[in-house]
């Protein structure tokens, strides 16, 4: 690049920063005072400059993380964080419910589901949004779902990925386990499993006999997607 070039893109860079972290912190203090309205006012600000895929990669994922840093200096109380997971999810299914009309592809059915007493579903809400804005057809059936509810989809003759997110369940001593039963399952037909989360690690060196992939991060899948 030239020098023009180089003090521009550090500028837009800066510039993007700072509207990032002035939203973070809005959004952070609302949670903290459960005001709503200032939620919606700062996501509203955030949709006069940047799309919605922006602000949930750029603003909504960095705040979450930092959530999982509050989580660890015990400042946050379940109530904020779900007060602000509800928030969030709301705005992930009206962008959602606003893609319905675009035409889907029918020969492939994503089937997004969560472990059973897994609840942590607000990664698995933006990846259905970003599959259907793709023009897929899924069945979102959201959290806690124990295996024995996929008979259904598992008998099909259609192909089927199924899409879960591990951020707590299965426990460390169950995981593997787990992962075996549905690699047992699956091994016989031509459905596909695609797992992510850091709980996957757990799992990274098994042999599975059927199509499972894993990623360690929603971050990672949608670089694929």
């Amino acid at each position: 690049m030239s020098e023009e070039e180089i003090i521009k893109n550090a500028r837009d860079l800066a510039f993007k920063i700072a509207i990032n972290d002035e939203a973070i912190n809005s959004f952070k203090l609302s949670m903290f005072q459960f005001d709503k309205t200032l939620f919606n006012e700062t996501y509203n600000k955030l949709l006069h400059k940047i799309t919605f895929r922006d602000v949930f990669k750029d603003v909504f994922i960095p705040f979450l993380e930092q959530i999982g840093f509050l989580w660890q200096t015990e400042t946050l109380l379940p109530a904020h964080e779900h007060f602000i997971s509800n928030l969030i999810a709301q705005k992930i299914q009206i962008n959602t419910e606003k893609l319905q009309s675009i035409s889907l592809d029918s020969n492939k059915t994503y089937v997004l589901f969560l472990p059973e007493n897994e609840i942590h579903e607000l990664g698995l809400l933006y990846l259905n949004y970003e599959l259907v804005l793709r023009g897929n057809h899924t069945i979102y059936l959201g959290q806690s779902l124990p295996l024995d509810n996929l008979n259904y989809f598992f008998e099909s003759d259609r192909e089927i990925s199924f899409v879960t997110s591990l951020t707590i369940r299965p426990y460390d001593d169950k995981i593997v386990a787990y992962f075996e039963e549905i690699d047992t399952i699956l091994k016989e037909s031509k459905h596909h499993l695609i797992a992510t989360g850091k709980k996957t690690i757990e799992v990274q060196g098994l042999n599975f006999k059927s199509n499972i992939t894993l990623f360690d991060s929603i971050k990672d899948l949608l670089k694929v997607l």
